[in-house]
């Protein structure tokens, strides 16, 4: 699901304090381009929070419609909830998987590392290349 929401970035001492209306979230950059950079990483946290809690995600309001300051700078940012998850996701599960009992002696005697051997082998079936 992609979003583009309104953020207000005002400046401050040592940079910009960043504020995304429709979220009533904060988060701050040393400069513009850090700010918005900071802006899509607290909004696509802030997202994929809420829906892992099963809580809507508000629709962005009309960039016209946000108030702020003389000296504000208002921009858009866009987020795609699916890929920011994709991106930062790095819980880990946990899968039995069953193999002939020669090979597990094998691997075990030679100090293979289950995990590490069955994602590399899904990375290359799936052509996926590390993150």
């Amino acid at each position: 699901m992609k979003k583009v929401y309104p953020v207000v970035l005002t400046p401050a001492e040592l940079g910009f304090v960043v504020y995304v209306p429709d979220l009533k979230i904060n988060t701050e950059g040393n400069d513009v381009a850090d700010a918005i950079s900071m802006a899509r990483d607290a909004i696509g946290l802030w997202g994929i929070t809420e829906q892992d809690f099963g809580r809507t995600i508000p629709e962005p309001s009309e960039l016209s419609k946000v108030s702020h300051e003389a000296n504000a700078i208002v921009t858009l940012v866009d987020i795609d909830f699916e890929a920011y998850r994709r991106a930062n996701d790095m819980r880990t599960i946990r899968k039995n998987v069953t193999i002939p009992s020669w090979l597990n002696e094998l691997a075990e005697n030679s100090g293979v590392n289950f995990s590490q051997v069955l994602q590399d082998g899904l990375k290359q079936k799936l052509h996926v290349s590390d993150r």
